[in-house]
């Protein structure tokens, strides 16, 4: 049975290398289509769970680690992710910013998805001062010729938990399947107000 536990800083560095291996391989697949390393991948969780008010969300299949969700408040995010929301004057540090989110095939459909949003959102309630959350994914065109057939984007499922795409985009660097070397990749941010008042999912 598929067990979903959220961790705060650094309570899940037991995982760490499952994590990294996890979001390895479902990177991979596209719109990432991400061509990761260990080391990497290790450097990048060490810092995340080091971060204040950080959260990890671990999907387990018995003691096997199937699935991850990660979130933290933007202020403790890189400058360019923060950036388009300071030129268009928000407060960052009113803004909850939640990372990726991964989740092997065939776990997919069960309603870890939702229950990924869900943890997280409550995460950001109980802290008490964020009226934003804010994500970003990757922009890729229809015509993709890596788009595997069927593939349906996640925007019909990001709306159900509230959320609205904007015209605030960032770039990031990562090296793709048969690339030779790392470019640039323009992300989009989609925003959901939660208002600060409102209390947090008491399941969580």
């Amino acid at each position: 049975m598929l067990k979903v536990v959220p961790y705060t800083g650094a309570a899940a560095q037991e995982h760490l290398d499952a994590l990294a291996r996890l979001r390895i391989e479902v990177f991979r697949e596209f719109p990432y289509l991400y061509d990761g390393n260990m080391a990497y991948e290790q450097a990048y969780l060490q810092a995340f769970m080091a971060g204040a008010d950080s959260l990890l969300v671990l999907a387990f299949d018995d003691k096997r680690v199937v699935g991850a969700s990660s979130a933290l408040p933007l202020e403790y995010e890189s400058a360019n992710i923060q950036q388009p929301f300071i030129e268009q004057g928000f407060d960052i540090r009113r803004i909850f910013y939640f990372g990726e989110s991964v989740l092997l095939g065939p776990y997919r459909g069960q309603g870890v998805g939702v229950r990924f949003f869900e943890a997280r959102e409550s995460w950001a309630r109980k802290l008490g001062r964020f009226d934003m959350l804010a994500f970003c994914a990757v922009v890729r065109p229809d015509s993709h010729p890596l788009r595997p057939e069927g593939y349906a984007p996640l925007d019909a499922f990001w709306r159900r938990r509230g959320f609205e795409p904007t015209e605030l985009y960032c770039q990031m660097s990562w090296q793709e399947l048969y690339e030779p070397e790392e470019t640039l990749k323009e992300l989009r941010f989609w925003v959901k107000d939660i208002g600060w008042w409102l209390p947090a999912d008491p399941r969580w």
